[in-house]
C-alpha cells in the first residue's frame, strides 16, 4: 500500500480520538489549553512512532521466532512503558515548564490505549516496518491534530459569557468532542 495512503489514513480517516475513540482520557483532560495539548500530542506522537517501530522488531524477531506472539499485548506495554519513562526524562530536563504543565497526564502515556491501539492495528493490518512506522506518524499526528483542536475550541468556549453553567466545562468538551467526531466522520470516503 501506498505510505502516503497509509499515513493520510492514520492521520484522518482512521484518527485514533475521533474515529477508534482511543485514548480519550488524556483527550479530554490536557486539552484545555492549546500550549499543553501540543505538548502533550508531541510526546504521544514521538512515543507512538517509537513503540511502531520497536514493536515491530520485537514481535516480527522475537515473539514470531519463539512462536510466542500470543505474548504481545504485554511486550507492547512494556516497550511503551519504557518509552514513556524515556520521554519523560527528557520532558523535564528540556522544558521543565511543559512537564509540570503535563503533570499526571504524562506518565498516563503509558496506559494510553491510543499508542497501544496504533501499535496493535499495525500488527493486525501485517505493516512492514516503513509502513509500520509512517501508521505511527500519521496517529500521533492525528491525536495531536484532535488534541490541538478540541483545545482551541475549548479556549474559545471558556471564554463565552453566555453559555449556561450546567453546559461549561466538561458538558461541552463532550458535546464538542463527539461534533468534531462526525465532521471526522467526513474523510471516510477519502482512501478506499
Amino acid at each position: 500500500m501506498n505510505l502516503f495512503l497509509i499515513f493520510l489514513a492514520a492521520l484522518l480517516v482512521n484518527n485514533v480520538v475521533l474515529a477508534k475513540f482511543l485514548g480519550i482520557c488524556s483527550f479530554l483532560g490536557v486539552s484545555k489549553k492549546i500550549e499543553t495539548a501540543a505538548g502533550m500530542g508531541l510526546a504521544v506522537t514521538f512515543v507512538m512512532v517509537l513503540a511502531s517501530f520497536i514493536s515491530f522488531i520485537v514481535f516480527d524477531f522475537i515473539l514470531v521466532p519463539l512462536k510466542i506472539t500470543f505474548l504481545y499485548t504485554i511486550t507492547f506495554i512494556l516497550v511503551i512503558a519504557s518509552l514513556v519513562q524515556f520521554v519523560e526524562m527528557v520532558i523535564k530536563k528540556t522544558s521543565p515548564a511543559l512537564y509540570k504543565a503535563l503533570g499526571i497526564f504524562l506518565p498516563l502515556i503509558t496506559t494510553n490505549c491510543a499508542i497501544l491501539g496504533a501499535v496493535i492495528i499495525n500488527m493486525n493490518e501485517k505493516h512492514t516496518l516503513i509502513q509500520s512506522i509512517v501508521a505511527g506518524l500519521g496517529s500521533g499526528l492525528g491525536y495531536m491534530l484532535a488534541i490541538v483542536l478540541l483545545a482551541g475550541l475549548r479556549e474559545r468556549l471558556d471564554a463565552n459569557d453566555a453559555m449556561p453553567e450546567a453546559m461549561r466545562g466538561l458538558p461541552i468538551s463532550l458535546i464538542t468532542a463527539g461534533l468534531m467526531s462526525i465532521a471526522f466522520l467526513g474523510f471516510n470516503g477519502l482512501i478506499h
